[in-house]
């Protein structure tokens, strides 16, 4: 096996385990850094049409749009510069949460996404979702957009630097795209090293895990040019608190009396200083 960004055949194991198929064995690359799991072979053409992500707890759309909806508006409220009277296009929009946010500033909104059963969803709405990025540069009919947005859908991909050139030929010379993914480096997996964490966050589907040194060279070889990355903290002390004292997830909700908006920004603000929040999001241009 080799790396996926250096080519390098030199990995480490990381700790923990895959939480949904033993089998899968999570490496790091001694040379770049790159997470990844040393398989893609299970996600094949098909998985993600058939909602394969979902596994056997397939949840109605309704319920997918309430659990996205903290994020879906966290989003929107980040981008809402980029969005007045903009073409925007959602890659990988899952339940639709953002992009009928955007929906309400773009002068046109599109989604892509694989999942047919979202796409049957919004099949009488005024929101278009189509099932490829060909499908959408055709409804184009020619014109780039001003904003691409890739939601927690490029660690997804067995081939994340092909689909983002793809991308990139649909921006404008002078629009922007938005990349967000988990970290490699989130603090629960390293400084804080919480094994049943570690035994959690791990998914077949998460087939690689960027720091912001590997993103930045992803997006490089994918032909774009990196404008920043930040390192953004999508979950509170409270969360963190809760996993380290009780092994399980859910701290944010059960001890939300912990948290108050200036405890959460402190706390967000120095694990970003030291390179350890959940969450990285890259803003990206063309060459």
């Amino acid at each position: 096996m080799e790396c996926y960004i250096c080519n390098s055949s030199s990995f480490k194991r990381r700790n923990g385990s895959v939480r949904d198929d033993a089998k899968l064995i999570i490496l790091e690359c001694n040379n770049c850094g790159l997470v990844s799991l040393d398989s893609v072979a299970h996600i094949h053409s098909n998985f993600y049409q058939d909602s394969g992500m979902h596994g056997e707890q397939l949840k109605p759309i309704e319920d997918w749009l309430r659990e996205t909806r903290w994020d879906d508006e966290r989003r929107f409220e980040q981008l809402k510069p980029f969005l007045v009277n903009k073409r925007i296009l959602d890659f990988g929009c899952g339940a639709g949460g953002f992009l009928s946010n955007a929906k309400s500033l773009a002068a046109d909104a599109v989604g892509v996404e694989l999942e047919l059963r979202v796409q049957n969803f919004y099949q009488n709405s005024d929101i278009t979702i189509l099932s490829s990025m060909e499908d959408a540069a055709s409804s184009s009919s020619g014109k780039e957009f001003d904003a691409i947005t890739a939601f927690h859908v490029v660690e997804h991909l067995p081939d994340p630097r092909e689909v983002l050139k793809k991308l990139g030929t649909m921006l404008k010379s002078d629009g922007r795209m938005v990349i967000e993914v988990p970290s490699a480096d989130d603090v629960l997996l390293t400084l804080y090293d919480c094994d049943v964490f570690q035994r959690f966050t791990y998914w077949s589907q998460h087939l690689y895990l960027f720091t912001a040194s590997t993103l930045a060279t992803l997006i490089k070889q994918a032909g774009l040019k990196v404008v920043s990355i930040q390192h953004y903290q999508r979950y509170p002390l409270s969360n963190h608190l809760h996993w380290l004292c009780k092994s399980k997830p859910g701290g944010h909700q059960n001890w939300s009396f912990l948290d108050n908006p200036a405890l959460t920004h402190a706390y967000a603000e120095v694990l970003a200083s030291i390179g350890k929040t959940d969450t990285l999001i890259a803003h990206v241009e063309k060459r």
